[in-house]
């Protein structure tokens, strides 16, 4: 069964994972968030092979460019940093995992991670998570005339194209963060709803809450590997967003900024 939702209508799809695991003195890469991406593909691989095969390879597209519209929170659990490993001070841990998808697939996609493993690996240490409960986390009601904040769950990267074709990633403070964080969302908008829909956001407002206060995290995607990159987000701030409810949406389903599906971006309400 291949799960597209392209033309379905969405609504707010969000997960805690409820986590253990048995090992003594657990280890997990600093740079965790492709493992996690990467485990969570696996999950959805063995329910419905079409579906991961359409995120992995497709996505939903426009431009040149894919999204795959969905996302995942940091990991919770109480750390200590070790050189490149965090040592985990417990055995429980939970991860808010976002899709946008319709209401028709709730008990699919909360299916898909019942009694399941999250193994989070890379070449020098390895944790094996449980899921012991899936929940679904209650919606909220979005309005379309009422600004809401956003506090990001997960580092938030927004970046603009140089001359060279790569990002430079820009923090919150910076003059053109708010431009650059509203053209990577109306594409996504865009390559669900279409290009005229995506004229919506001429209405749209974000106001960039507490920049000062922002902290910047580099993260490393496949790390210790040839294919080695690293990109640099931003947390501890807010967003104040006035938008339609189908835009809200959008952004709490499959996160905003860039690098969604690799654990980025991903946000909540306040």
């Amino acid at each position: 069964m291949l799960l597209v939702f392209k033309h379905c209508s969405p609504y707010i799809m969000r997960l805690q994972l409820n986590l253990t695991t048995h090992q003594q003195n657990p280890v997990l890469p600093i740079n965790y968030q492709y493992p996690l991406s990467a485990a969570i593909y696996k999950i959805i691989e063995r329910a419905d092979s079409s579906y991961a095969a359409f995120l992995h390879n497709t996505g939903y597209a426009i431009n040149g460019k894919r999204f795959k519209l969905f996302t995942f929170s940091d990991l919770r659990i109480p750390f200590k940093i070790q050189g490149d490993r965090l040592l985990l001070k417990d055995n429980t841990a939970s991860v808010v995992v976002c899709f946008h998808v319709p209401v028709a697939a709730e008990h699919f996609v909360k299916g898909l991670f019942m009694h399941q493993q999250l193994d989070i690996a890379d070449i020098k240490s390895r944790v094996q998570f449980n899921v012991q409960q899936v929940e679904m986390l209650p919606a909220h009601t979005l309005s379309d005339d009422m600004p809401v904040l956003l506090q990001p769950l997960s580092p938030l990267v927004v970046g603009r194209k140089n001359e060279r074709g790569n990002y430079d990633y820009l923090a919150p403070a910076d003059t053109a963060y708010v431009h650059w964080l509203l053209h990577n969302w109306k594409e996504k908008y865009a390559a669900v709803y279409g290009e005229d829909a995506a004229n919506i956001f001429q209405q749209v407002s974000v106001k960039v809450i507490d920049a000062g206060k922002a902290r910047s995290r580099l993260i490393a995607i496949k790390a210790n590997t040839p294919e080695a990159t690293s990109i640099r987000g931003f947390m501890s701030f807010r967003l104040e967003v006035q938008a339609t409810r189908e835009v809200l949406e959008l952004g709490l389903n499959a996160g905003v900024g860039l690098y969604n599906a690799m654990g980025c971006g991903c946000v909540g309400l306040i």
